[in-house]
């Protein structure tokens, strides 16, 4: 990547997307922001590696592409996204799901709220906020289960567990985010309660979390109880003051 203009980096972690990338990266593009991309790849498949790569030859400086050896997980694809993020100077680093999700054009609001925040959130759960082709059930419960993360840990934040959110490089550092050994989606909820007891500034902007059109979900039944036993593991930490 450049050396210079290292300002927002923003991490994008695939398995099994190369129906989705191309157009997430072409909408990324498009907003002129000075931002460059890292796709953190579990060696998909279906070639989702190998597509990036020959998308960043076309876009030099723009794209980079890290090929891992097998599927190791959302939560150690993120780590490795901060650590490269950090070692290479950049001063925001951003999250994003590649399934088209979360919509590229929220990006401008996120980072620039940067500007007021250590850490923003792109938030399904504040005023214009919302979910997109989603069945009421479905809504139900994600409503509910931000409420009782929120209730269980004390974050200051109504969307616990959206992946659409931006870190200060400070911030990261500060709550020592690279540490964690959190698995699944789940790592979502820990970095957030890590930043806060760091001290964080945390903000919500608002986006319309819409279910994805291509491809299939990695949610399974072992990320979920994941989730359950870390929301309890940082209800504990809360009351006992522990770290």
């Amino acid at each position: 990547m450049d050396v210079e203009a290292r300002e927002l980096l923003i991490i994008v972690a695939t398995y099994n997307e190369s129906d989705n990338i191309p157009i997430l990266i072409g909408k990324v593009r498009s907003l002129g922001l000075p931002a460059h991309m890292l796709v953190v790849d579990d060696n998909s498949p279906d070639g989702t590696g190998q597509l990036v790569e020959d998308l960043g030859k076309e876009m030099p400086g723009c794209i980079r592409v890290l090929h891992r050896t097998g599927k190791l997980g959302y939560a150690s694809a993120l780590r490795e996204g901060f650590a490269i993020g950090l070692e290479q100077g950049y001063k925001v680093i951003m999250t994003m799901d590649a399934d088209l999700s979360h919509d590229p054009a929220r990006i401008p609001d996120i980072y620039g709220a940067t500007a007021q925040y250590d850490v923003v959130v792109g938030s399904r759960y504040v005023p214009g906020g919302g979910t997109r082709n989603w069945p009421l059930f479905r809504r139900i419960l994600s409503r509910a289960a931000s409420l009782l993360a929120r209730a269980l840990t004390g974050l200051p934040v109504h969307d616990c567990t959206g992946g659409f959110r931006a870190y200060r490089r400070d911030i990261i550092v500060k709550a020592d985010l690279l540490s964690s050994n959190t698995e699944g989606y789940s790592f979502l909820m820990e970095t957030l309660f890590k930043c806060h007891r760091a001290g964080a500034s945390i903000g919500e902007v608002p986006i319309v979390f819409a279910d994805r059109e291509r491809g299939k979900s990695k949610i399974s039944k072992k990320i979920i109880l994941e989730a359950g036993w870390v929301l309890l593991k940082l209800f504990w930490c809360r009351i006992t003051g522990k770290p």
